[in-house]
């Protein structure tokens, strides 16, 4: 078996919940490659045939060419090491490789006083919506949570005008000593999505990362970079050299419910050296989760094969 047991687990109603929701939100995803993935795999032959077509799948998927021949060799050596015979091992074997690959090396940091969460990313990639849906999730957790718009250089619909044209890291700071003063929990900013060059942003990002520790010393910052999923491997490209700007702390992948690119995010880790810590799977206000691998892997690669006519195996569930 492979490292995660996995379809065996005890879980809440609750958790079950989530499950089904990241299951309907990664359809499109699961029922492309991925689902082609499990179907070759559940009743192949362990051979170099079953790998080289393994590894044209996964690319075919959107993880990547390099994650792709990376994800084959490590189950090639994991099948050689245990001793694996059956397709269906390999499979459940890429599920565990699949989940390592994805899961945090280490939490986020919210335990400062308060907790800073600054939202960057590119503007269309849903910032704005993401830093309305993070506020929702932290406020069901039972936090106060105050909102800074950091982007300066544009008109916020709906909020204060006063600030427009003035310095991020000033906004940021005031929000932060406010926050401070009044008992909040938590501020979560944005800031400017055009990045005028990579030494702006540096430079930008430092200053406002040095306004938060002068605001409140105690303070701890997270940086999320956010992702459009809909654009797969081209956004983890171009988010390349951005993330090396701004020192990112992690990602937030939105739109998975609305592309059949998702595995995009298997490669997240490899290309920018961030974990995920949010994915977008829906409109709604909770349809912005926090990430778990192993709910994710569940669903991208599910348990049960489709049978050539495109029906479910007797006994699989409903998306």
């Amino acid at each position: 078996m492979g490292f995660f047991n996995f379809f065996k687990r005890d879980i809440s109603e609750e958790e079950f919940q989530e499950q089904q929701k990241v299951k309907r939100g990664l359809e499109k995803t699961r029922t492309g490659f991925f689902q082609s993935i499990v179907n070759t795999l559940t009743n192949a032959q362990i051979d170099d045939d079953l790998y080289d077509q393994l590894e044209e799948q996964l690319i075919l998927a959107d993880v990547g060419p390099a994650c792709a021949v990376r994800l084959v060799d490590e189950l090639h050596d994991e099948v050689e090491e245990k001793h694996l015979k059956t397709g269906k091992e390999a499979l459940d074997a890429l599920r565990g490789i699949i989940c390592q690959e994805l899961t945090p090396r280490y939490p986020m940091d919210l335990d400062g006083k308060p907790a800073v969460i600054l939202v960057i990313g590119v503007n269309g990639v849903g910032k704005t919506t993401t830093i309305a849906k993070l506020a929702g999730l932290y406020k069901k957790q039972g936090r106060r949570v105050m909102l800074a718009a950091g982007d300066t250089f544009r008109a916020h619909a709906g909020l204060d005008q006063r600030h427009v044209g003035a310095d991020p890291a000033a906004v940021i700071f005031d929000a932060v000593k406010s926050a401070n003063a009044r008992g909040y929990d938590m501020v979560i900013a944005d800031t400017a999505g055009r990045l005028h060059n990579k030494k702006g942003l540096m430079d930008e990002l430092s200053k406002i990362s040095r306004s938060v520790k002068k605001a409140s010393p105690e303070a701890s910052l997270e940086v999320l970079l956010v992702l459009d999923a809909i654009t797969g491997q081209n956004a983890i490209s171009q988010a390349e050299e951005f993330c090396k700007a701004a020192n990112a702390t992690g990602v937030v992948l939105t739109k998975l419910d609305g592309t059949p690119r998702g595995g995009c995010a298997v490669s997240v880790w490899e290309n920018l050296g961030l974990p995920i810590r949010f994915i977008g799977v829906g409109e709604k206000i909770d349809d912005l989760m926090e990430f778990d691998a192993q709910t994710f892997v569940e669903s991208l690669l599910p348990e049960s094969a489709l049978q050539k006519d495109g029906k479910k195996e007797e006994g699989e569930s409903e998306a």
